[in-house]
């Protein structure tokens, strides 16, 4: 598993646990031999930073599988983000908010994960949330100039810093309820369960109970 430097998603939500990797890295004890199962992936940035060799991750929010699925395959790649981000970036430094409700619109009719990163990072708070019909309804961060050139090279960084931790590695990402990604667990396998905080989760892509 890995070690060292931590490895920061270009997914951003509430609650992510970056502070928390050095404490999850000492705490896991696991042989690694079988699989990493995590059926709360959230942002993924406790799968990016352990590493594992074999994983099962899954999430009920479609639109992060989708994204990761894109990058695992190389159809989203830190140069396709970086085109998207610089073309709608500056269309949304020129008429702010209401160019971010339009492609707020647009996500909920197409669902394309670059819409999705690009509405997560232009959006208030890192929120990630839907109404009960699923449509994205996170406001505006109200920062016209969110998409600098700096901002937009971080997220491309983090892009292809999550491609490369799963390049040669065997995981396998799908949309998923919780219970049925744990039965799907094997001896050997290692289950890392973090599920939504109490009172965070009843708008995450419908909800729990």
């Amino acid at each position: 598993m890995k070690q060292g430097k931590i490895i920061v998603p270009p997914i951003k939500c509430q609650g992510i646990k970056t502070k928390l990797i050095p404490f999850i890295r000492a705490t896991v004890q696991w042989n690694g031999k079988g699989r990493w199962i995590e059926p709360f992936l959230g942002s993924g940035v406790v799968a990016f930073n352990m590493a594992p060799e074999r994983a099962l991750l899954t999430d009920k929010n479609e639109y992060i599988i989708r994204l990761y699925q894109g990058i695992q395959q190389g159809r989203i790649t830190a140069e396709t983000v970086r085109a998207f981000l610089e073309l709608h970036g500056k269309k949304l430094a020129e008429q702010g908010n209401d160019y971010y409700l339009a492609m707020r619109t647009a996500f909920n009719g197409n669902h394309d994960p670059l819409y999705f990163l690009f509405l997560n990072r232009a959006g208030f708070n890192g929120l990630i949330r839907f109404n009960s019909q699923g449509g994205y309804n996170v406001p505006f961060c109200h920062n016209s100039n969110r998409f600098s050139r700096s901002y937009i090279t971080k997220i491309c960084n983090q892009v292809q810093a999550a491609a490369d931790v799963m390049a040669g590695r065997d995981w396998h990402f799908a949309q998923s309820e919780w219970e049925d990604t744990v039965k799907d667990a094997q001896a050997g396998d290692y289950l890392y369960l973090d599920p939504p905080y109490i009172g965070r989760n009843t708008t995450y892509v419908g909800e729990w109970p």
